[in-house]
């Protein structure tokens, strides 16, 4: 049970890590990794890599082969053709029909091995359901909803009584100080518009390129935030399952937080600028990113004190910010549909002849 579940942690681990191909959908060679999109891996064609699939379906043809594990979130897995590695679904659809050589791991998900199936390792369910057809081979063990973990067994223990539990007592919390929140508030806005007008120093069109992703493309810009603040805890827990990767789990949590900052300041920015527009001001770049950073997180954080409900609205921006950052790298490229041209030179003004 053991061997099983290192198998689907490292196989789970293949989502996240970053890949040699990451968008590569040639069979010629290097890892897999696609995101929201179909693959289909044709007859007398080969995959000398692994590959991972979230949120869309993958085909691996008969007479196709996979020299590598395959792994599919939240779509349907069909392998005709061989594999020689491991198979894991996660709350998708698995049917297979031709021959893996490893283990396979469903969970949360349906799984078919038709009669022509052929599977040198072993099968393990966690949530899922497996149905075997007559003439499905299967060489290793099947085990139908296995446990996470196992509790081993005392021999000649007697059994403990059941003894019932003292009731809890309740507890409330007075412990909240209006005026050390709102300081806190204050002090926090302070911090990042000082840093916001440190970096628009250095990192002027960086800044632009996120701010303009996040205006130009607020749907696509929050749905990337969204998927950024999911997926990122999940992957940094595999990773530092697997301890090999704790490095890189250390830098992706590093990541999340410096991302929410850049994309804080690059809002600030556009916050900054319409501002100084709606006034019929023209500050300096430093000055208006400093203000509009500072105007913007001191009224989120002011929000966000409101109980029950203010959170929502910081957490909302917070899913611009980031998705912004991740749709352009901390601001190295343009977001996907955006092209960003240089800014011109302002007119200048001749005044009146006397």
């Amino acid at each position: 049970m053991k061997r099983k579940l290192s198998t689907l942690i490292l196989l789970l681990a293949l989502l996240f890590v970053p890949t040699a191909s990451a968008q590569a959908q040639s069979p010629d060679g290097g890892d897999v990794f696609l995101l929201g999109q179909n693959y289909t891996l044709s007859s007398d064609e080969t995959l000398n890599g692994s590959l991972a699939v979230m949120g869309g379906n993958a085909t691996i043809e008969k007479d196709a082969t996979v020299n590598g594990d395959v792994v599919l979130v939240g779509g349907n897995l069909t392998i005709d053709g061989d594999v020689s590695g491991n198979v894991a679904i996660i709350g998708g659809n698995l049917t297979i029909s031709g021959e893996i050589t490893g283990d396979i791991a469903i969970v949360g998900g349906q799984a078919l091995l038709t009669e022509t199936a052929v599977v040198d390792g072993n099968v393990a369910t966690m949530g899922g359901q497996l149905k075997k057809d007559p003439g499905a081979e299967v060489s290793g063990d099947i085990v139908d909803n296995a446990p996470l973990v196992d509790i081993p067994n005392i021999p000649n223990a007697p059994d403990a009584p059941n003894t019932p539990e003292a009731p809890t007592a309740p507890y409330f919390n007075f412990d909240f100080n209006p005026l050390w929140s709102v300081l806190n508030v204050f002090w926090r806005a302070l911090a990042v518009a000082a840093i916001g007008m440190l970096l628009t120093l250095f990192l002027q069109p960086q800044l632009e390129r996120v701010a303009d992703a996040i205006t130009g493309q607020p749907v696509l810009a929050g749905s990337f935030g969204l998927l950024a603040v999911v997926v990122a805890p999940l992957a940094i827990l595999i990773m530092v399952v697997t301890l090999i990767l704790i490095p890189v789990a250390i830098v992706v949590a590093l990541l999340v937080p410096l991302a929410w900052l850049f994309g804080m300041i690059a809002l600030g920015q556009q916050v900054g600028e319409r501002f100084t527009r709606a006034i019929n001001q023209n500050w300096a770049d430093v000055l208006s990113t400093g203000f509009g950073t500072f105007l913007l997180v001191l009224v989120t954080g002011f929000i966000g004190l409101i109980p029950c409900i203010g959170w929502l609205a910081a957490f909302i921006v917070t899913l611009f910010a980031i998705g912004g950052v991740v749709m352009t790298w901390f601001g190295t490229r343009a977001a996907p549909g955006r092209i960003i041209s240089p800014p011109s030179s302002a007119p200048v003004e001749v005044p009146p002849a006397s």
